[in-house]
């Protein structure tokens, strides 16, 4: 055993020293007349260290309250979404001093609830062809351009996707084959893989549910393109990890009360925020102050002004999760123009399917809710093109999201709302960023700082790195890393009578923790096999109790919310499944951090009404099979 276990460690460590050997490698290579190659390497030293950790929350807080007039942060983002998180990663590594605050946890508004692909915006080109507007297709360029960048900075969370679209005349056949063709052409060498024609027996093979007639008409074929797909929470939260490792003061449940100006009144100089678990509030200063919010970031810049005209037009997207039966692993399915005009699409994802629809008008709530109507409209969207009944009693789990559409103030006109982000200061030292996707998150963060560095006449120590620096966990991972999970570590599991007893680590398991946790996922292993935390969650689930207390300890996991949303997927996935694991969660949550029965019982009631906003059938009411709405 002692050998065994020398072996494994041997193992481990190899790996890890030769992710930190190759970055120390490019670090003497680097140019020592060039500050931004020394930024990154140094950067990829930190963040490549094997067992990298964030500071714990208490340390985070006690440095943004550290701050003081005389020695303020040189940037303080308000917004734990992607926008937020990948704006305090690219100014700590600009060497700037950097602090972010979130009203509740990391990714918990859009950036949890998206459509999971990274996409340059295929519609967007069509648009610029046929509009002749040369801004959407500089819109494809860049999204591109960032979708490949997007996908290298998160390998084990971010993967390439083949998406068919089928064909029931040859004038379709013709103008998508030549359309996506167009948008290999625009990808240039940042391609994922070339796009082709398959025939209705080939289409058919590699999409089995797929009808070859339907509503009288007859399948000629489909085209199929790739695009990226995300585990968008966990990169959110491995972006704010990222960012703490490498010197930004992160933290979530964190309000912004009010804004602080200067004597003078002309100049935002800082925040006052409430500490919302244990309500108590504190001051931090900051030279600048970027607002990124996200769909409320008109509340924070009604702060500092409130006569500010407003600039998000929000919009909400419908997601639904289907049995994975509905598509075949590794192949999704998107309908350009369905009856209404509107783009279909049904993905597989983390095991099941995803299914829903382009946005549709809405108002601003903190917790949003998809409509029954909404949820009918993609199941009978989606039977057209399938040959399976489609149920709304296969309906897993289904949740809406609120995309914060921009129009620029500064604008002359606001007729035309801004597919593409809006970065502007309305009051001298608050920058605000909204507007953009989820793809473009890294670039829009690189114009924010900009901003900033300009509005607060910072000195930063170099330009922005981030477009080559990999997020914790990337460095050293590949496809093949699950094995060593596989091989070397066991699952211990608590029997209801306390007995601990050995379970295998098997494929399923090993490649959900490598493809979630990346190179850091051996940590989650050993607290499988070393603290009696092997047990799966849920029936049918990989999620592991020791991922419960991993988060906790290295993910700022503060609530059995932030878990089965935002750190696993669980209440996305499945939210019946989610319902019967939060108990176990709970335990674990609150041995960690040290709740009492009042805490425990609070967390447990929470849990039970958020997942009621995920519309799954359980959720929804029915009446001799026939669902009434709710």
């Amino acid at each position: 055993m002692a050998a065994w276990r020398l072996r494994r460690s041997g193992a481990v460590a190899l790996a890890a020293s030769s992710a930190v050997a190759a970055v120390a490698f490019a670090a003497s290579s680097a140019s020592a007349s060039d500050p931004s190659a020394a930024a990154l390497d140094a950067a990829r030293q930190r963040v490549a260290r094997h067992g990298a950790a964030p500071p714990p929350r208490d340390a985070q807080r006690a440095a943004l309250a550290g701050s003081t007039p005389e020695d303020p942060l040189d940037v303080l983002v308000v917004g734990g979404g992607a926008t937020g998180c990948g704006a305090a990663l690219d100014a700590s590594t600009r060497g700037l001093r950097v602090g972010l605050v979130e009203r509740e946890d990391f990714s918990s508004g859009t950036s949890s609830r998206s459509t999971k692909l990274i996409h340059g915006g295929v519609r967007y080109l069509e648009k610029a062809v046929f509009n002749l507007d040369y801004g959407q297709l500089k819109l494809v360029f860049h999204a591109l351009k960032e979708r490949k960048q997007v996908i290298e900075n998160a390998p084990h969370l971010c993967h390439a996707l083949p998406c068919m679209t089928p064909c029931f005349n040859w004038f379709e056949v013709v103008y998508y084959w030549f359309g996506l063709k167009f948008y290999d052409l625009v990808a240039g060498r940042r391609l994922l893989h070339l796009s082709r024609y398959y025939s209705v027996d080939e289409s058919v093979e590699l999409f089995p549910t797929l009808a070859k007639n339907a509503h009288d008409r007859s399948l000629r074929g489909t085209v199929v393109y790739y695009d990226g797909q995300m585990n968008d929470s966990r990169l959110n939260v491995g972006l704010a990890c990222t960012a703490a490792v490498v010197g930004a003061a992160v933290l979530n449940y964190a309000e912004v009360v009010s804004l602080i100006k200067d004597k003078s009144g002309e100049r935002i100089i800082g925040a006052r925020i409430r500490d919302t678990l244990s309500g108590k509030e504190f001051e931090t200063f900051a030279k600048v102050v970027i607002n990124a919010a996200g769909p409320f970031c008109d509340s924070v810049r009604k702060m500092a002004n409130s006569n500010v005209t407003p600039m998000i037009c929000p919009s909400s997207g419908v997601h639904i999760v289907l049995p994975d039966y509905y598509s075949p692993e590794g192949m999704g399915l998107i309908v350009p123009k369905t009856k209404d005009g509107r783009v279909v699409f049904m993905l597989p994802w983390l095991g099941r399917t995803v299914a829903g629809t382009t946005d549709s008008s809405t108002a601003i709530t903190m917790l949003p809710e998809p409509h029954e109507d909404e949820i009918q409209f993609i199941l009978d969207a989606i039977s057209d093109y399938l040959n399976v009944q489609v149920r709304r009693s296969d309906v897993l789990s289904a949740w809406s999201g609120i995309r914060p559409l921009a129009m620029d103030p500064s604008a002359k006109s606001t007729e035309s709302i801004s597919r593409d982000h809006v970065v502007f200061e309305d009051y001298p030292g608050l920058i605000t960023i909204t507007g953009g996707k989820w793809t473009t998150y890294r670039s829009m963060a690189e114009d924010a700082v900009n901003a900033a560095v300009r509005s607060g006449n910072l000195k930063p120590a170099n330009g922005c790195v981030t477009d080559s620096l990999h997020i914790v966990g990337g460095y050293g991972w590949d496809p093949a890393s699950f094995t060593v999970l596989a091989q070397n570590y066991k699952r211990m599991k608590k029997t209801y009578g306390g007995k601990v007893i050995p379970g295998a680590m098997d494929s399923a398991v090993s490649k959900h923790l490598s493809h979630a946790y990346g190179t850091l996922a051996e940590q989650v292993a050993s607290i499988a096999q070393n603290e009696g935390l092997g047990k799966r969650l849920a029936h049918a689930y990989p999620f592991l109790e020791a991922e419960v207390a991993y988060c906790a300890r290295h993910e700022y996991c503060e609530s059995a919310v932030d878990f089965v949303a935002r750190r696993c997927r669980l209440a996305f996935l499945d939210t019946d499944a989610a319902g019967r694991a939060l108990p176990r969660i709970v335990e674990i949550l609150a041995s960690e951090h040290k709740w009492d029965k009042a805490r425990k019982k609070a967390e447990l009631q929470k849990g039970r009404e958020f997942l009621e906003t995920f519309k799954s059938s359980k959720n929804a009411q029915f009446s001799d099979g026939k669902h009434n709405g709710r």
